[in-house]
């Protein structure tokens, strides 16, 4: 999608975002935050003009204290300079939505970002201990704290996370942390079916394995990627793979690794193969080749975020792929399946106009199972222009009308982040290519162009 803004600033500490964001609340201007740049669902594009607020100068690490388990840093601090002040100290942060370099930690909260370790340890909603806000009309207000318990009032914090730029303007990050696991060992495990597939992430549940991560590829994403994967060839006939990691002390490592063993290879849901990586890396980055390997089968893609209650994954990757093919266009389907997360594609030629339309008529019929089956229209990059409308199919009348008086209490003039998240009648479907799962883009500019 494109956006035109009026103007741009990019203050320079926190102070000066309150002082900008006062300015356009006493003018009547819109105001449009902007991160790290890799928003895949339009959340940060400037559809009503007005002025872009950039946060990337606002780096500051402004406290550190390993002993404590904790970090507080500014809203462009990079992901992956959060996971790695972690690590040089013996710490965990877990969430890891992808492109971290890019990616910057504000952005994440603002979107409440997963990622592949999300199943074990949470979304980044899970590790904020308190923000700082540029609220309007332009203060600079604290959140939550570092007090290991505080129910002294509402939840002010939780609603900033998510909130995608349409309540204030985060400025700084309270993180908690946690040591960091002793092991730590990826499996992968074959199947012959995509049922056989999803029933094994059910028994694992019910066996009480933990894993830090439960991902899948279907048998056409597995095919795509299957020439680069690192170790011995998959097998052929494999229609499902199931990335786990497992991690804790050596003990428990060892142990979970056993009993992960003996239920994927006994019985009628006996594996085709398990491979154990000997490099974990390459093995990731093999899996965060799945989006540009699909996008160079057929030269684009159009790609959702959704999510499917998990003992129902199977019937909606059934569907879904059913869908795809009553309109003549080929599907695929990847992502988190331990929390039912699946990045739904479809394979499309960007010159083709009728698999554009096929597409984003598959899209609709996609939105319209996952509400009937009880998941989400947005599973961790947020809801942004491209999915706005779409909650009110979703939540109950009395629900939506909550979250609005919410925005409105926040945002009585409506300039923060407009058409954002919360408007009630969708736009037209959007394509997408892009970064880690994807990149949303608009019809039109599908043909023959990448953002």
């Amino acid at each position: 999608m494109q956006g035109r803004a009026d103007a741009v600033a990019l203050p320079g500490d926190a102070g000066e975002v309150a002082a900008v964001l006062g300015w356009c609340y006493e003018h009547d201007v819109p105001i449009v935050p902007r991160g790290g740049g890799t928003g895949l669902t339009g959340g940060a594009v400037p559809t009503h003009g007005g002025l872009v607020l950039s946060l990337e100068r606002l780096r500051g690490v402004r406290e550190l204290e390993p002993g404590l388990w904790r970090l507080f840093v500014e809203a462009a601090v990079s992901t992956r300079d959060v996971q790695r002040l972690a690590r040089e100290n013996g710490l965990m942060f877990a969430p890891d939505p992808g492109a971290a370099e890019q990616s910057h930690i504000a952005g994440n909260v603002a979107t409440n970002a997963g990622g592949p370790h999300a199943l074990k340890y949470g979304v980044t909603g899970a590790w904020v201990a308190g923000l700082e806000v540029a609220l309007a009309p332009g203060e600079l207000v604290n959140l939550g704290g570092w007090a290991g318990k505080d129910v002294a009032g509402y939840d002010l914090k939780s609603l900033l996370i998510g909130s995608e730029g349409t309540l204030g303007l985060i400025t700084a990050v309270r993180l908690r942390l946690l040591p960091a696991p002793e092991a730590a060992i990826p499996l992968v495990v074959f199947l012959s079916s995509r049922a056989l597939g999803c029933d094994t992430i059910l028994r694992l549940f019910a066996a009480g394995l933990r894993p830090s991560v439960a991902d899948f590829m279907d048998g056409e994403t597995l095919r795509a990627l299957a020439p680069s994967y690192p170790g011995e060839a998959p097998p052929a006939s494999a229609q499902f793979a199931l990335i786990c990691e497992l991690d804790g002390s050596r003990e428990e490592v060892r142990a979970q690794r056993e009993a992960l063993l003996e239920l994927v290879n006994g019985g009628e849901g006996q594996a085709l193969a398990v491979h154990e990586p000997p490099d974990p890396r390459a093995l990731w980055r093999w899996r965060d080749g799945a989006n540009p390997a699909m996008t160079a089968v057929r030269g684009g893609k159009v790609s959702e975020d959704v999510v499917f209650p998990v003992e129902r994954l199977a019937e909606g990757l059934e569907r879904f792929e059913l869908i795809a093919s009553a309109r003549g266009v080929r599907s695929c389907a990847w992502g988190h399946g331990g929390e039912g997360n699946v990045h739904a594609t479809v394979l499309v030629d960007p010159h083709d106009e009728r698999e554009l339309d096929a597409a984003e008529a598959v899209g609709e019929e996609l939105f319209a199972l996952v509400v009937e089956l009880g998941g989400s229209v947005a599973g961790e990059h947020g809801v942004g222009w491209h999915k706005r409308g779409r909650l009110a199919a979703q939540w109950d009348a009395r629900a939506l009308e909550l979250h609005e008086q919410i925005k409105h209490a926040f945002d009585p003039k409506g300039l923060l982040n407009p058409e954002t998240k919360l408007a009630r009648y969708p736009a037209r479907s959007l394509g997408s290519t892009g970064a880690e799962n994807e990149t949303h883009i608009s019809h039109n500019k599908l043909k023959g162009t990448r953002s």
